[in-house]
C-alpha cells in the first residue's frame, strides 16, 4: 500500500493537481469571441478542454470532423454514439474558412469513426487537408486520426496530403484495450502507426490515458511497444470519467508519477514527451512538428 500512496491517489475525490485556472488573456478572448460570433465547431470549446487558454494563446486550435455521431461505443469517450448524419461535402470548406477567421498557426484536425461509410470517412479528411492548405498556406497541421479498420488506400490518402504531423491514439495499454475501446484493437492501432512511418510520414504521435486500472509495467510495455513502431511523439494524460455512464476512474495518478513516464519515454528515444495529468492529445501540439 505504500508505493501506491506514492505514486497513485484513490478516487474519492479530485486533487488539488487536476484544478485548473479559468483561461485567461487577450488572445484567449479575441478567439472566444469569433468562436461563438461565427458559431464555430472546436473540440476545445465542445470538450471543455482544460488546457484552452493556453493552446489559444499560443495560436492552436482543434476542429472536429465528420459530424457528432460516433460509429464505435468506447467506453471513455463523450462523444455520442448512434448512426451518423450523411457527409457534409461543404464540410471541408467550412473548416477552412473558421481557421482563417480565427487565424490559427497551428491546427488539429480529429474526427468520429465512420465504420458506415465505405471509405471510412478518409475522402473527407483528404479534402479538409487540401482546403485548409488552399485557404491557410501558412497554417501547419496534424491529423489525429482513426484506425480507419488498418485499411491501407484510407490511410493513404492521408498520407498523400503530408500533414506534418499524424496521429492515432492507443489510448490505453493491451489489456484494458477490449474494455475501453470496444471496437479497436491494440495491435490494429500499433499496425497503423508503423505504416504512416513505413510511407514516409515524418512525424508520427500517439496518446495514452492513466486512471483506468493499468499498472505501471503495462504503461513501461506501452511505451516500448509505440517506440517500436517509430512513433515520434507520446501523450500521458489522466483519465476523467465524462458521466456516470462511462467507465469509472479508478485512481488519480500524481504528478511524480507522471514524470517518471517522462523520464522513461525520453530514454526510450521519443523526441518529445508531454506527460501529466492535464495533457490531452493536443496539449503544445504545435511544438510537435519541430
Amino acid at each position: 500500500m505504500e508505493t501506491l500512496e506514492k505514486s497513485h491517489i484513490l478516487p474519492t475525490a479530485k486533487p488539488k493537481w487536476l484544478r485548473v485556472k479559468l483561461p485567461t488573456g487577450k488572445k484567449y478572448t479575441e478567439l472566444r469571441s469569433l468562436v461563438e460570433n461565427y458559431k464555430l465547431n472546436t473540440i476545445c470549446t465542445s470538450g471543455s478542454c482544460p488546457n484552452m487558454g493556453e493552446c489559444w494563446g499560443e495560436g492552436t486550435a482543434t476542429f472536429m470532423i465528420l459530424g457528432n455521431v460516433c460509429t464505435r461505443s468506447c467506453g471513455f469517450c463523450g462523444v455520442k454514439t448512434g448512426r451518423p448524419e450523411s457527409v457534409d461535402w461543404a464540410e471541408p470548406e467550412k473548416v477552412a474558412r473558421s481557421i482563417k477567421i480565427m487565424g490559427i498557426k497551428h491546427a488539429v484536425i480529429t474526427s468520429v469513426d465512420r465504420d458506415d461509410l465505405k471509405d471510412m470517412g478518409s475522402i473527407i479528411w483528404a479534402e479538409t487537408v487540401m482546403a485548409i492548405r488552399r485557404m491557410n498556406p501558412q497554417t501547419t497541421l496534424e491529423t489525429l486520426i482513426p484506425d480507419f479498420q488498418g485499411v491501407h488506400r484510407n490511410i493513404d490518402r492521408i498520407v498523400k496530403v503530408a500533414p506534418e504531423v499524424v496521429s492515432h491514439n492507443l489510448e490505453t495499454v493491451r489489456r484494458l484495450t477490449r474494455e475501453v475501446r470496444i471496437q479497436a484493437k491494440y495491435d490494429r492501432s500499433l499496425q497503423v502507426l508503423q505504416y504512416l512511418k513505413t510511407q514516409g510520414v515524418r512525424r508520427t504521435k500517439s496518446g495514452i490515458m492513466l486512471g483506468l486500472g493499468e499498472k505501471e509495467e503495462e504503461v513501461i510495455q506501452t511505451l516500448h511497444d509505440l517506440r517500436n513502431a517509430e512513433v515520434d511523439v507520446v501523450t500521458i494524460g489522466q483519465y476523467l470519467q465524462p458521466s456516470k455512464k462511462h467507465l469509472p476512474v479508478k485512481e488519480f495518478i500524481t504528478p511524480e508519477q507522471f514524470h517518471k513516464y517522462e523520464a522513461i519515454g525520453k530514454n526510450l528515444g521519443f523526441r518529445h514527451v508531454e506527460s501529466g495529468a492535464l495533457v490531452r492529445s493536443s496539449y503544445k501540439a504545435q511544438k510537435h512538428i519541430l
